[in-house]
C-alpha cells in the first residue's frame, strides 16, 4: 500500500556503510522501495563509514531539516554516539528517529526471504537460526534474544538467537546445537539489511538453508516510514 505524500521534511537515511559496494547498490534498493510506497518524499542516502556520503554531508547539502532514520536493527553504539555526532556537526536542527529493530515487521520481512530460500513459513519441523551481527552492547544482544523468543511463537520447531561477532553462541554453534537437539532441517535467517562480511560469515554457518539479507524488502521499508512518521512531526 501507497501512502502519497509531497510535504514534510527529508527523510536522511543513515546506513553503517560497507567496503563491500553490492551493500551500498542495497541501501539504494531498499530506499527506492521506501519513495515508491511514498511518493513524493525526498529520501536521502548516508553512509557512517566506508561509503559517501556521510550523514553530516548528506544533512549540510539540505536546505531544511530533516529526520534521519538509521538504517540499524539495534540502539547500540553507531545510534547513540555517531548518529547524534553527525547531526550535530551539520548543525543539530535534524531529528533522529529510532533503530529499526526489533519489530514485528522484521519477522515478517525473514519470513519473506526465507520463503524465498525455499522454507515454508512456519514450519513445525524447521529449526531457525535468527543470524545477528552481534554486539558488545547488553541491551542490543538482548533485543536479538527477545526477537527470537518472539518468533518461536510463529510455529516454528525452534529459533535461536546466535550472533556472528562480540556474542554467544555463535552461529555454527547455534546450527550444531539445533541438530544435536533432533531438528530435521536448520534453516539460518541473517538478521542482516546489508549484504558484506558478516552476511558472508552467516552464510557459512553451515545451515541446511541460509536465506538472503532484509535488504530491500517491502517490510523493512514500510519500518523506515514508520519511523519517520514517529519523528516528522517534530519539524513542522
Amino acid at each position: 500500500m501507497t501512502t502519497p505524500m509531497t510535504s514534510g521534511p527529508p527523510l536522511v537515511a543513515a546506513a553503517h556503510g560497507s567496503r563491500d559496494p553490492a551493500a551500498a547498490a542495497v541501501t539504494e534498493a531498499l530506499l527506492a522501495e521506501v519513495r515508491r510506497q511514498r511518493p513524493g518524499l525526498e529520501v536521502v542516502a548516508s553512509y557512517l563509514d566506508h561509503a559517501e556520503p556521510r550523514l553530516a554531508e548528506a544533512l549540510a547539502r539540505l536546505p531544511r531539516p530533516a529526520v534521519v532514520v538509521p538504517l540499524l536493527l539495534g540502539a547500540a553504539y553507531h545510534a547513540g554516539v555517531d548518529i547524534p555526532a553527525a547531526i550535530a556537526e551539520a548543525g543539530g536542527t535534524a531529528r533522529q528517529a529510532a533503530v529499526l529493530g526489533p519489530d514485528p515487521l522484521l519477522l515478517d520481512a525473514l519470513e519473506r526471504r526465507l520463503a524465498e530460500a525455499g522454507v515454508v513459513a512456519r514450519d513445525p519441523s524447521t529449526a531457525v537460526v535468527l543470524a545477528a551481527a552481534g554486539s558488545t552492547d547488553p541491551a542490543a544482544v538482548a533485543g536479538v534474544r527477545a526477537l527470537a523468543r518472539e518468533w518461536a511463537g510463529r510455529g516454528w520447531w525452534s529459533v535461536q538467537a546466535a550472533f556472528a561477532s562480540a556474542a554467544e553462541p555463535t552461529v555454527q554453534a547455534a546450527v550444531a546445537g539445533l541438530r544435536a537437539r533432533g531438528s530435521e532441517r536448520v534453516a539460518v535467517a541473517p538478521y542482516l539489511l546489508f549484504p558484506g562480511l558478516f552476511a558472508d560469515q552467516v552464510a557459512a554457518a553451515g545451515g541446511d538453508v541460509t536465506s538472503g539479507v532484509l535488504g530491500a524488502a517491502p517490510e523493512v521499508a514500510r519500518l523506515v516510514l514508520a519511523r519517520y512518521d514517529a519523528r516528522r512531526g517534530d519539524l513542522r
